[in-house]
């Protein structure tokens, strides 16, 4: 039973891909399962923490694999956000994301193969939660860009408008900090 943690990390990295084809749908099921299996893999990313802890089934495996998960599902939902809406959400912005979940895998898989492990900062788990919520804000614009009446114009309004990209800014800017706290914390505890 230890691997169930692992297993539902996993699924979130199998779920991205379909996340992703039906964010590129212009179609209402698709908007709606694009949103609904976000969500469910947003979902996973807190019940296998909780999985891990009631089972005491923490392994270096699972400190590497969901993080990973999480870095999957979030950039592979940033750019299909992306491809449909540049203007909103700008693939620097993306890039700069993906820059900084690169340098941290890249740290982790260091301190893996020293025979270490770079343990998630309570910070950096903060700004994935800001991060998920943004991008299922995100999702459930889109999906109301297809109701009429006010839900509809509402949603297309937010999307074409600047307030989602300045907070997708203010995303961007906690995700870089944290990345800059690993790079010290890391090069901190080596000395």
């Amino acid at each position: 039973m230890r691997f169930v943690p692992n297993v539902i990390s996993a699924l979130r990295i199998a779920i991205t891909p379909v996340v992703v084809l039906c964010l590129l749908q212009d179609a209402a099921w698709a908007r709606l399962f694009a949103c609904l299996f976000f969500l469910i893999g947003a979902g996973s990313d807190y019940v296998d923490g909780v999985v891990a802890r009631l089972m005491h089934a923490q392994s270096r495996l699972g400190r590497f694999l969901d993080p990973l998960a999480d870095k999957v599902l979030v950039l592979g939902t940033f750019c299909g956000l992306a491809w449909v809406y540049p203007a909103t959400i700008p693939w620097w912005a993306v890039a700069l994301i993906a820059l900084r979940d690169i340098s941290v895998t890249g740290l982790r898989m260091r301190a893996e193969s020293r025979g270490r492990s770079v343990r998630t900062w309570r910070v950096a788990k903060s700004k994935t939660a800001l991060q998920l919520i943004f991008l299922a804000a995100a999702l459930l614009l889109r999906l109301g860009e297809i109701g009429t009446g006010r839900i509809g114009e509402w949603s297309t309004r937010v999307l074409d408008g600047t307030g989602l990209f300045w907070i997708l800014m203010a995303v961007v800017a906690v995700t870089l900090v944290t990345g800059l706290g690993y790079m010290i914390r890391t090069e901190y505890e080596a000395s």
